[in-house]
């Protein structure tokens, strides 16, 4: 008989074709390896056939948790994000678990509503890789009954695992690095409202301060959008006030190609007049002429271990306390003079 629009095949159906008890099939679904190869060829062979799809909700009641990873971002469209949101699908690719993302648009409030909705859904982990207030939702995090995980800064103490690099320490070797090369008028473009812009900032601060060159008006906040026609932007009016600029530390690669097309647009040769850092070092970096001087971090890895982190977490392989520092690297390519 035809099964109606509202019927689903079920796990019952599955097994009683496939002459085994639900307990089996179940087992092929959740632990694959307790079952015969012949037995669970067969077995996902009728799954395949009948369209049976399990019921997340009635797992999730059957278990502590839903097998979906909450990550929290503060944005979507950042290119960044997009290569760590790629590092995090390659590793539960597969596995049973699924990837919910939430995002939070850099809203303190809207952040502390995304985790207690994760958690109130019986979340299998948590990543962090968007947080800004981080005070508001620490007991949330503590008292949290899966694993949770930040990729904020290795820095930022959320009272749970850990897996980020230093962003004071990278801005502040972009800057010296800057400074080795000559530029003396260097000013800093960026997201600075948000928790890894207002360390950047930290960092490069430092360093100009300590070379005696700081200037608070060559801080140029980009808002929380970046892109080519921003950094464009932003150096027009730069130079608008301090027309001997010489150089621009970019929180983004994608302020620095814009900040490249508008200093090659009004003549400045690059490096020679004017040196450009960016910070990333996305895929396009390279291609850039010429190529970007920029501060490389490692997003990839970083979304695929903190995914395999909260996958060990969730099986009781992963102290609660883990810090690890993926670091960064400078790397020097054309933008800036050569040492």
């Amino acid at each position: 008989m035809k099964r109606g629009r509202s019927e689903r095949t079920t796990l019952l159906d599955v097994a009683t074709r496939a002459g085994v008890s639900p307990i089996t099939v179940s087992r092929v679904l959740r632990e694959p390896e307790k079952v015969s190869e012949q037995l669970r060829g067969r077995i996902l062979g009728l799954i395949e056939d009948m369209g049976y799809v399990p019921d997340q909700a009635a797992r999730a009641l059957a278990s502590r948790h839903n097998s979906t990873f909450g990550v929290l971002v503060s944005s979507l469209t950042n290119p960044a994000f997009v290569r760590f949101m790629q590092g995090v699908e390659e590793r539960v690719r597969e596995t049973n678990f699924r990837v919910q993302y939430a995002n939070t648009h850099l809203c303190i409030h809207e952040e502390s509503r995304q985790v207690k909705l994760l958690l109130s859904q019986n979340t299998a982990g948590m990543i962090l890789a968007g947080l800004e207030g981080v005070d508001q939702v620490r007991t949330l995090l503590k008292n949290a009954a899966c694993p949770v995980v930040q990729v904020v800064d290795i820095h930022l103490q959320t009272g749970g695992t850990s897996i980020a690099i230093d962003h004071a320490s990278a801005a502040a070797t972009a800057t010296r690095h800057l400074l080795d090369c000559g530029y003396r008028k260097i000013a800093i473009f960026g997201p600075i409202g948000d928790e890894r812009g207002r360390r950047r900032l930290a960092g490069y601060s430092k360093v100009m301060q300590e070379a005696g060159l700081y200037d608070e008006d060559l801080v140029c906040h980009s808002g929380p959008a970046t892109g080519a026609q921003i950094g464009a932007e932003l150096l027009r009016t730069a130079l608008q006030r301090h027309p001997d600029l010489d150089a621009v530390f970019c929180q983004m690669d994608d302020l620095a190609l814009g900040v490249l097309f508008e200093a090659q647009r009004i003549g400045k040769r690059v490096p020679d007049d004017f040196g450009i850092c960016g910070y990333n070092d996305l895929d396009f970096a390279t291609m850039m002429e010429p190529p970007l001087t920029t501060i490389k971090v490692p997003l990839f890895d970083m979304g695929y271990r903190a995914a395999d982190m909260v996958i060990r977490g969730v099986v009781g392989t992963m102290p609660s306390d883990t810090m690890v520092d993926l670091g960064f690297r400078l790397m020097k390519r054309g933008t800036t003079r050569t040492l």
